[in-house]
This record gives structure tokens, C-alpha cells and sequence, in this order.
């Protein structure tokens, strides 16, 4: 069995527990991971403060040359690193290989920046007196890492954490633990400096508040649910730790009566099967405006009827879910949504044998007082509801407590425009499927949360700003 070790201060260690990893695709173990304790985050934060001082000092070209080193080793072990997250996440092959080599590229953009950071020179209401503002590092950053994208979101917050002079401590998820493992032995062999970054794994009620309300903590970088948001701000308070958040989100595709129907189909079952619809900004519910309806519907139910699920390892359209139990609660909510007045079009069968797999599932004549249509589902699920003019449309989508993205299909300018100056969220695509670029920024409204990443805006969040005002004698 393959037993991982957790990595403080430059240094692979034994704990005294481990937690075995399953394959949610057939139930094998798919290797071991350290179960840290409370002390280990105490020695990760302090190794990570230590660090930290010799870190800042280097330049930032410096520090862009690890990151890329560090980008070069993941297209190097992207093949591997594929298989790993296949395995223990459930994912397809394909997907999952990709998200590596999406990975690699995304520390190789951030080490760009290194020739772009900027400071500036504000004029002074004073003679004699120059005022400079400096951008410097937070501190030491406490990334913690969803289960659905775990190389790509360690990748989207440790790379600019660092090149902008923070040090880190990485504490994945519990469901995917591995990965980040893999990563902490890439960092080893680069000869990344002790205790710059460090990976610890276990409890992530018990680590992540640890590492949260640690005095030495100066931000908290996380992904993941509303609740757990909500938690990281509470531990945060004490210490007036900075926190960039991504939580929930329930993304509304609305396709209007001029859409292109083959590209609206196209894009949201896309969107809806990669990772098996456990995606933070995947189409969570659909609007169709009235005229255009019953061609969708139909367009949809043939597309999705073709989508095929089981073991990622042998590259189906779709893997299976993290683990049995979301499997139940996605189950769970569309037996709720049916018992409330929604129409099973296809799918809402557990399938028989092992595996978590959910498969493509259609919902018709929802309301939007349904829970199908107000809480996130995270799985291969869509509901679909009819309305009739563009200003219904707009308010359906924005009647939501969350806010990350939207997609719209329409070829009407003023549409767009309504829908680009008005929606309520972070993120607006416009016949296209939801997936954002490096260069962008990737941030919530509302209760998906504080912050965001990606791009210059995304990279501005692990600094902080000092002013200085300097006056001098003629």
C-alpha cells in the first residue's frame, strides 16, 4: 500500500495515524495519507513564519524562478498526477490529466507577474515630501483546498501566495489528500527552501480551525462551501486574519427564445458532466424562455441520453462522485423536487453495483420556490423552468442568495448588455459555457464569498499595502 508523508519545514515525517484513501469509482484503497494533529499545524504555521523572513527578501524574479521549476515538474509528472486524481477523486482520466497540465500552466503565468508588480508615487500636499506606496506580502498564508479541483486550486493559490513573498501551509481535503502529497514531494525536489511551503492532511474541522485562529496566520485562502466560509471568518476574527473566500454557488444558464439551441445544449451539458457536475460555477439550474422550450427540452434530453458514466480510468464522459454519500444526498433532492411537483424527464436512479455514480439526470417544470432550484446540488443533475420575458429571466436568476457565475444565450445586443450591467454575480458568459482564464478574476457575489482569484486582481489579494511619507531638506 502506498503510505504518503505529510511535509513540514523541508522534512517528510511519520505520524502516528493514517487514513486510508478510496477509489469512489470501485472501492479500492488508493493509498494512505498522515492524520496530523493539532501540534503539526503549530509546527507547519511556525516553519512558515520562520521561512517567511528570508523568503520576502528575495526578489521577485527569484522567486519566479521557483514557480518555474515548480510548473516544469507538473507537466513532467502530469501523467501520473492524472492517474493519482483519477483514482482518488473520481473524475475521468481525461479530465483529470488536464487539470495537471491546467495546473502547470497556471503556475507559469503567475510566475510572469514577477515583472509587473507595482508600488506607487501619489502626489504630496506638502513641499519637500515624497509619498510612496509599497506592495508587500501578508505573512503566512493558510491555503485550504477543495476535494474537486485539488492541483488546480493548490495551483491557483500557493503559486501567487508565493511569488508575491508569503509562505504557506496546504491542508487539502480529507477526500483528496493525495495529491497534495505528490505536490509536497515536487516542491522537495526542486529545492524549494524549508518550511516555504508546507502540507499537512487530516481533519478538516479540527486542522482548519487550528490553522484558521493561529496568531501567526495572516490570511486564510479558501474554497469551498458557504458553511464553511462562515466558519474560517469566525476563527479568524481573533487574530483579524484576512480571508478570501469561494463558497457555494447555484449558476443560472438562461437561453432565450434567439438562442442557438445546439450551442445552448452543447455547453451546459458540457459544463454539467465534466467532474460530474461537482463544479463550483456549473450550470446548477436552467432557465428557457417559453418559445424556445420544447425544441431545448428536446435537443437536451437527446444530448444527454448519449453521456456515459463509470470508472474514469477508462475515460467515459463522466467519472464518478467524490464519495456514496454525495451520492445520496444528490439522490435526496430529486426525489424531493418530484415529490414537489417536478417531472423526472430521465435518470434519478441510484445505478445498481459499487461505485458512486449518479447518472444525467433532467428535471422539467420546476418552480423556483423548489429546493431543486435554491440550493446547490453538486452532481449530474438539471433542473429546467419556463419563463416568458427578459426581465423575468433576469430576476429568476438573480433570486438567489448566491452569486458566482451565469451563462446566457441569446444573439440580442441589448440582452447582453441588460444581462451584462445587471446580473448579480461575479462572472457573466455569454454563449459560451462557464469556465474562467487565467488572466481574469474569479470571484462571488452575495454568499459565494470575499475575494477572488486569478489575473492581477486575484494576485492583489496576497499583498498589502504600506505608505511611506518622506520629507527631505533642501
Amino acid at each position: 500500500m502506498n503510505r504518503f508523508q505529510a511535509y513540514i519545514n523541508g522534512q517528510f515525517f511519520e505520524t502516528e495515524k493514517y487514513a486510508a484513501v478510496y477509489n469512489p469509482a470501485n472501492g479500492d484503497v488508493v493509498g494512505e495519507a498522515p492524520v496530523c494533529t493539532v501540534k503539526d499545524v503549530d509546527a507547519a504555521v511556525d516553519a512558515a513564519a520562520q521561512a517567511q523572513k528570508s523568503w520576502r527578501r528575495l526578489t521577485y524574479m527569484q522567486r519566479a524562478d521557483y514557480l518555474k521549476k515548480w510548473s516544469a515538474k507538473m507537466s513532467e509528472y502530469k501523467e501520473q498526477l492524472g492517474e493519482l486524481l483519477c483514482r482518488e477523486q473520481g473524475k475521468t482520466l481525461a479530465q483529470a490529466t488536464g487539470e495537471a497540465n491546467g495546473a502547470a500552466n497556471l503556475i507559469a503565468y503567475h510566475a510572469e507577474w514577477a515583472w509587473r508588480i507595482e508600488g506607487e508615487i501619489v502626489t504630496s500636499d506638502r513641499a519637500n515630501q515624497n509619498v510612496w506606496i509599497y506592495k508587500e506580502p501578508i505573512g503566512v498564508v493558510g491555503c485550504i483546498i477543495p476535494w474537486n479541483f485539488p492541483l488546480y486550486i493548490i495551483a491557483r493559490k500557493v503559486a501567487p501566495a508565493l511569488l508575491t513573498g508569503n509562505t504557506v501551509v496546504i491542508k487539502p481535503s480529507s477526500d483528496t489528500p493525495l495529491t497534495a502529497l505528490f505536490i509536497a514531494k515536487i516542491f522537495d525536489e526542486i529545492g524549494m527552501p524549508a518550511g516555504v511551503v508546507n502540507v499537512i492532511t487530516g481533519s478538516g474541522a479540527l486542522l482548519g480551525k487550528a490553522l484558521a485562529a493561529h496568531p501567526k496566520i495572516g490570511m486564510i485562502s479558501l474554497t469551498g462551501s458557504t458553511a464553511a466560509g462562515q466558519e474560517v471568518m469566525r476563527n479568524c476574527a481573533e487574530s483579524v486574519a484576512k480571508v478570501s473566500l469561494e463558497l457555494g454557488g447555484k449558476a443560472p444558464s438562461i437561453v432565450m427564445n434567439d438562442a442557438n439551441l445546439d450551442l445552448a445544449v452543447a455547453s451546459i451539458l458540457m459544463a454539467k458532466t465534466k467532474n460530474a457536475g461537482q463544479v463550483c460555477n456549473t450550470p446548477e439550474r436552467v432557465y428557457v424562455q417559453r418559445d424556445a422550450a420544447h425544441a431545448f427540452i428536446e435537443k437536451l434530453v437527446e444530448a444527454m441520453q448519449k453521456v456515459t458514466f463509470g470508472d474514469g480510468m477508462a475515460n467515459p464522459t463522466m467519472g464518478a462522485l467524490v464519495n456514496r454519500k454525495a451520492v445520496e444526498t444528490v439522490h435526496a433532492m430529486v426525489e424531493r423536487a418530484v415529490l414537489s411537483g417536478a417531472k423526472l424527464v430521465l435518470g434519478g436512479e441510484i445505478p445498481q453495483g459499487a461505485g458512486a455514480f449518479y447518472p444525467p439526470t433532467l428535471l422539467v417544470e420546476c418552480r423556483q420556490d423548489m429546493e431543486i432550484m435554491r440550493e446547490e446540488i453538486f452532481g449530474p443533475v438539471l433542473p429546467v423552468m419556463v419563463f416568458d420575458t427578459v426581465e423575468e429571466g433576469l430576476a429568476l436568476a438573480n433570486d438567489c442568495k448566491y452569486g458566482l457565475t451565469a451563462a446566457l444565450y441569446t444573439n440580442t445586443m441589448s440582452t447582453m448588455m441588460k444581462f451584462a450591467n445587471e446580473i448579480e454575480c461575479g462572472e457573466l458568459y455569454v454563449n459560451r459555457s462557464q469556465g474562467e482564464a487565467f488572466n481574469g478574476y474569479h470571484s462571488g457575489w452575495k454568499q459565494t464569498g470575499i475575494g477572488g482569484d486569478d489575473g492581477k486582481h486575484g494576485l492583489a489579494e496576497f499583498l498589502q499595502t504600506r505608505t511611506v511619507y518622506c520629507v527631505y531638506q533642501d
